[in-house]
């Protein structure tokens, strides 16, 4: 297991990543009690996401949870050396777009999108986590300047 207080570490890039993509997927579980990361060979590795996307419990917040700050952010593990949160966001910016989460949402099987109250069939409910993301992603503005308040509040 990653321990950061055996000294284990991520370089600035990566942990910048990290924060940047746990913030986006507002993942509350890597924090130093449970990092929820491997290191083997000197690689980092992360696994167990089962604690992210929490807003997907509860739909009727869904605008709220897609602009907020997360400020969950503030345990992240490897905040400390995220120094490159704005070269993140900027990267992810590029990378990410309403087509890529159209892509990913249609290899989502039928059965795993339950209906909710607004989102009663499997398309509905494909838009909605895919509108959900394009806001999530145009806000993001609003994650990376928290973690990078609070980050310098921890160094």
């Amino acid at each position: 297991m990653f321990d950061p207080a055996a000294g284990d570490a991520a370089e600035a890039s990566l942990a910048s990543q990290a924060v940047w993509f746990d913030a986006f997927a507002t993942n509350v579980d890597r924090t130093p009690r449970n990092p929820n990361l491997l290191k083997w060979h000197k690689q980092i590795y992360f696994i167990d996401h089962g604690a992210a996307l929490y807003f997907h419990h509860n739909w009727q917040n869904v605008e709220e949870m897609a602009s907020s700050s997360f400020a969950a952010i503030r345990n992240h593990v490897l905040l400390p050396s995220a120094t490159e949160l704005e070269a993140a966001d900027s990267e992810a910016q590029k990378q990410l777009n309403e087509a890529v989460f159209t892509r990913i949402l249609e290899a989502v099987p039928d059965a795993w999108l339950l209906p909710e109250p607004g989102s009663s069939t499997p398309a509905a409910k494909r838009a909605a986590y895919i509108d959900y993301f394009t806001r999530r992603l145009h806000a993001s503005a609003n994650f990376v300047q928290e973690a990078i308040r609070v980050r310098a509040e921890l160094v």
